[in-house]
């Protein structure tokens, strides 16, 4: 039975928001025209290998236009790399991997990974395939042809192995089967399209030449920038504590998202929602609290319900962006022999309830009008001030360090 798809336009409207390269560039037309004309799905191939089980925003840019794929008729191919993971993906690593993940390992962070990448695409219309099941079937003698399709020379392109070698680093005989054994998934589940980061460029290529090898149909390779993390400059990564989770619960996601540099908004809004770049431009020519707020609403709403990212966005302006109390605030005990007449100068009461490291950390915070007191916030005016301690006491140290005093 054939597909009915979009016109070619639409799709490529669709399609090609947020890509940073398609190569070759003018053929992913010609697919979509004679995908159309044959009603016959584009197989559009993604990899996961599962070194991991924490799936970020970052990892949902690829997710996020394979789902695109599937709702306008393609098919889905997601490739569980439990051969090359254990290989371990050298792409930008100037190293390498220290230690190799066991057979056990893999399989476990695969089923956590699929359970997590099922929040992105459609696993029910998705096909997926383990490599293992190609390339635990090899032996020795196909090993070796499949390696003789490649020289030493092509590999060097690579950048991350032409630093090492520049540099006199190690590069392990396995490590460059790597590339290759992602070239050859292509091979196998019969890719017309395959999604990743501008890095995996030599592998998308090296499939397109061992397709053409098979006398099969090459794919292209449309490539997604790399979305920066929580500091505006790196890309997000679990390792650099600048990233956000999609299986964070929604008021921690909306509390990093605040967080955000204004200058990677628009960024974010391109490859983490459908908003129109029209409208998302006029959102942040204004306010750009309002701005971050609609952009986290709406990220948040497609991993969890729209009324959770309400919920969330509304607790974030209560607690931190409107002023008001916290719905949990962590009582400190404080002995009552430690107050001279129910009082204790500012800076001590700072570091005797741990909201600050020392006394210097305390007069800076007050120095800087960041230490408050009671419900109304009353701010502290110098470091000897005396504070009246009472019972019940809320004590604040900045917008995100607070305690309730309990005196003992």
């Amino acid at each position: 039975m054939k597909t009915s798809f979009p016109p070619v336009e639409e799709q490529l409207r669709i399609l090609t928001r947020g890509v940073e390269k398609i190569v070759p560039g003018d053929e992913l037309a010609k697919k979509l025209k004679h995908s159309r004309d044959t009603g016959t799905p584009l197989r559009v191939k993604y990899g996961i290998d599962p070194t991991g089980i924490d799936v970020h925003l970052g990892h949902t840019v690829p997710l996020r236009k394979i789902r695109q794929f599937q709702d306008l008729g393609h098919q889905a191919v997601i490739i569980i790399g439990n051969y090359t993971a254990l290989v371990g993906d050298p792409s930008g690593r100037d190293e390498a991997r220290s230690k190799r993940l066991t057979a056990e390992e893999v399989d476990n962070n695969a089923r956590d990974y699929l359970a997590q990448v099922g929040k992105v695409i459609d696993l029910s219309r998705a096909e997926v395939h383990r490599n293992g099941d190609w390339f635990g079937r090899m032996a020795f003698i196909d090993i070796l042809s499949l390696c003789s399709r490649v020289t030493v020379a092509q590999l060097l392109t690579r950048e991350d192995f032409a630093k090492r070698y520049r540099e006199e680093r190690a590069i392990f005989l396995h490590e460059c089967l790597y590339p290759v054994m992602q070239a050859w998934d292509s091979v196998e589940i019969r890719s017309d399209v395959e999604l990743g980061g501008t890095e995996q460029l030599y592998s998308f290529m090296l499939a397109r030449d061992l397709q053409a090898q098979q006398g099969l149909n090459q794919q292209i390779g449309m490539m997604s920038p790399i979305l920066v993390g929580l500091d505006g400059i790196r890309r997000m990564g679990k390792s650099l504590g600048n990233y956000i989770g999609i299986s964070e619960p929604p008021y921690e996601m909306m509390k990093k998202f605040m967080q955000l540099p204004d200058g990677v908004m628009k960024m974010y809004f391109e490859l983490l929602t459908e908003v129109p770049l029209e409208e998302a431009d006029q959102m942040l020519a204004g306010h750009p609290k309002e701005a971050k707020v609609k952009l986290a609403r709406t990220v948040i709403s497609q991993y969890y319900s729209e009324a959770d990212a309400e919920e969330a966005a509304s607790r974030w302006q209560r607690e931190i962006g409107g002023g008001g109390l916290p719905a949990e605030i962590p009582e400190v005990g404080l002995d009552r022999s430690k107050l001279q007449d129910g009082s204790l100068p500012a800076f001590k009461l700072l570091t005797e309830l741990g909201l600050c490291d020392s006394g210097g950390d305390a007069r800076r915070l007050i120095a800087q009008g960041g230490a408050k007191l009671g419900e109304d916030r009353a701010a502290v005016d110098s470091y000897d001030q005396l504070i009246a301690v009472s019972d019940g006491l809320i004590v604040w140290a900045g917008k995100k360090k607070y305690c309730r005093v309990r005196l003992g």
